[in-house]
């Protein structure tokens, strides 16, 4: 464990989903004590973005922006997080790469299993396409990301979008994706006992999201999907010390497999989420990179 890190485990709330209500306040809570980002630099909108039901989304457009875009999607098991938690991220990843970037809050689980949060996402992703001359952004330059369950919803829009033959997407940036329910890997059997991430926390977020949808969909979980061809290029990245860690590694080498362009970062010493303890050296490169790529997948 990076030493850095290490030291703020004990301050780090336990591991438990089986209280979505309670841990929504946890996470609020966390979000509220990480130190504002500079937006001095950016535009920052909410709108709502008309669907079945309507979608609210905040928009950040840097006052450099080069006119590409991502649909930014939240972390939090599918079961928590908003707008609000995740403004300290979504307005840093939006200063770093230049990109506007639009933070979908889409419906959570249990309240709303799969595919709730999907078509949220989905027309999030298809509504910006339409409307991109509005909005200042180029519809050739759209990517999709996000953290943690974000980042497997990411995926999922990417699988739906190539199938339905829908906006074109020109990037995946997915930042420690949960992307399979089965929980078989090697990380995903040991790693019982990680901060903030462990196999009973993956459990209960599959749970919660699957509600009765069994088996799981490859649109819910991504990994379950035979053919990867003719995704996006992609950036994986993933923590030592996460459950998810093999089950990404494994959708990145499936993904080169399939003639799918992919950079892989496997952090060493780090573990699921630790990059919001923003003091760690290895946290401000994590989220240096993460800026630094969509910027070069946007403008390249």
């Amino acid at each position: 464990m990076d030493p850095e890190l290490e030291a703020f485990i004990p301050f780090f709330p336990k591991a438990d989903l089986n209280d979505p209500v309670a841990a929504r306040k946890g996470l609020a809570g966390l979000a509220a004590a990480v130190p504002a980002p500079d937006t001095t630099g950016m535009e920052i909108e909410d709108r709502t973005v008309p669907a079945d039901p309507n979608v609210a989304v905040r928009i950040y457009r840097p006052h450099q922006a080069q006119g590409g875009a991502i649909i930014w999607l939240h972390g939090g098991g599918w079961v928590m997080g908003d707008l609000d938690t995740e403004h300290p991220w979504a307005a840093r990843i939006a200063e770093s790469s230049g990109a506007v970037l639009i933070s979908v809050d889409y419906r959570l689980a249990p309240e709303h299993p799969f595919p709730a949060a999907l078509d949220d996402a989905y027309a999030v992703l298809t509504w910006s396409y339409e409307h991109a001359a509005e909005l200042g952004i180029d519809p050739e330059r759209i990517a999709v990301g996000g953290h943690s369950a974000g980042a497997g919803l990411a995926a999922a829009v990417a699988l739906r979008a190539r199938d339905r033959q829908g906006p074109p997407i020109r990037f995946q940036l997915l930042n420690q994706p949960g992307l399979d329910d089965r929980q078989e890997t090697w990380s995903a059997l040991h790693f019982t006992d990680t901060p903030w991430m462990n196999r009973d926390k993956v459990t209960a977020a599959w749970r919660h999201y699957l509600g009765s949808s069994a088996p799981a969909s490859p649109y819910a979980a991504p990994a379950r999907a035979d053919d990867l061809s003719g995704l996006p290029p992609a950036y994986i990245a993933t923590a030592e010390f996460c459950p998810n860690r093999d089950e990404d590694i494994a959708y990145a080498l499936r993904l080169l497999q399939s003639g799918v362009s992919v950079e892989l970062h496997q952090w060493a010493g780090t573990f699921h989420g630790s990059q919001a303890i923003l003091s760690a050296e290895i946290s401000q490169r994590q989220h240096a990179e993460l800026g630094a790529v969509l910027h070069r997948a946007l403008t390249g």
